[in-house]
């Protein structure tokens, strides 16, 4: 528990976030929704990202790196939260995107890694993977240079970066006691796996009464229990805790036309949610969550109360989309 306390780290959101209760909402389903409010934290325009960053941000200046370098794709809220933490601590932040620069102006988050003055490389290939080889070159080409980089995976997906969220349970946990609630199930989305994965191993370490239920938006479920899994022994490992074998649950079947392409089904549920809570839902994540959450509820009753986290990603709400009304619309990718 400790080691929790000493792992170098930078204050970078605004915690607790809200715990709110969504009545409108439950009345539609049927079941009592709670949200957990991580489009707040802070950091920009908000977003889970910023719980991540704290812990890795911290780890690199205590590396007395200069620069950091990751990526993803064009409209990332990864990358342009991991761009504007290492601004606010002096690092030079450098993304590498997938693909080639579009026509036209910036819109969205790449908008917002203009403004920022990240250091964009695109890879020229289509391949999401390719992002992975250009951010170790980049990064290879900057040590050249006298340079000190900290490199980041898509997503900040590692242990360390997944223990911001087995501190976001310990929050969440005060919250539900205050709240005097006992939740049956935890909902999220599940893209790069860091977020459910300190989720899962907060909620093994603390025997939370709730199952964490990932739904999945960019693989298939099966890589993401596999990662998840992974993710939350490694940050068992890293503190020091006990690795609590358990069921890891990701829902498969709501990506819809492709990752990082709006869902008809997600499109749904982000008008219901803002016309009954007055909460936006970013299209590419938590959109097609709330999605299955929706499906699922209208399928079976589901025993509440639930809470979905809500992680936040406005500005891919500006980012180009041909229609807000139609999940076939394109959006770049994001992480």
């Amino acid at each position: 528990m400790n080691r929790l306390f000493t792992l170098p780290r930078v204050s970078l959101a605004t915690v607790p976030t809200p715990l709110q209760p969504a009545p409108r909402l439950s009345d539609t389903l049927g079941v009592e929704v709670w949200l957990k409010r991580d489009d707040l934290t802070g950091l920009g325009l908000g977003g889970n990202k910023a719980r991540g960053l704290e812990y890795l941000i911290g780890d690199a200046l205590a590396q007395g790196c200069d620069c950091l370098v990751t990526g993803a794709g064009p409209q990332s809220n990864w990358a342009m939260l991991a761009a504007l933490a290492a601004r606010r601590t002096g690092l030079d932040p450098h993304l590498v995107f997938y693909g080639s620069p579009g026509a036209g102006p910036a819109t969205g988050n790449l908008l917002l890694d203009e403004l920022i003055g990240a250091e964009v490389h695109y890879t020229g290939d289509s391949d999401r993977s390719s992002v992975d080889r250009v951010i170790d070159a980049v990064a290879e080409k900057l040590r050249v240079m006298g340079r000190r980089p900290y490199r980041l995976p898509r997503g900040g997906a590692t242990g360390l970066g997944a223990t911001g969220y087995l501190r976001a349970s310990l929050e969440l946990s005060e919250q539900l006691l205050g709240a005097g609630l006992s939740p049956s199930q935890l909902w999220l989305a599940t893209g790069s796996c860091g977020t459910q994965a300190g989720l899962v191993a907060g909620a093994r370490w603390l025997a939370a009464p709730y199952e964490v239920v990932g739904v999945s938006v960019s693989r298939p479920a099966a890589e993401c229990v596999r990662r998840v899994d992974s993710l939350a022994n490694d940050v068992a490992a890293l503190l020091d805790l006990p690795c609590v074998p358990g069921e890891i649950t990701v829902l498969s079947g709501h990506i819809g036309p492709g990752y990082g392409i709006p869902s008809d089904e997600g499109d749904a549920a982000t008008r219901l949610v803002a016309q009954t809570e007055g909460v936006f839902l970013d299209p590419v994540f938590a959109a097609k969550a709330m999605g299955a959450l929706v499906r699922r509820a209208r399928e079976k009753p589901l025993v509440g109360p639930v809470v979905f986290l809500v992680s936040g990603g406005a500005p891919t709400l500006f980012a180009g989309r041909a229609s807000t009304s139609r999940g076939a619309a394109a959006l770049e990718a994001a992480l």
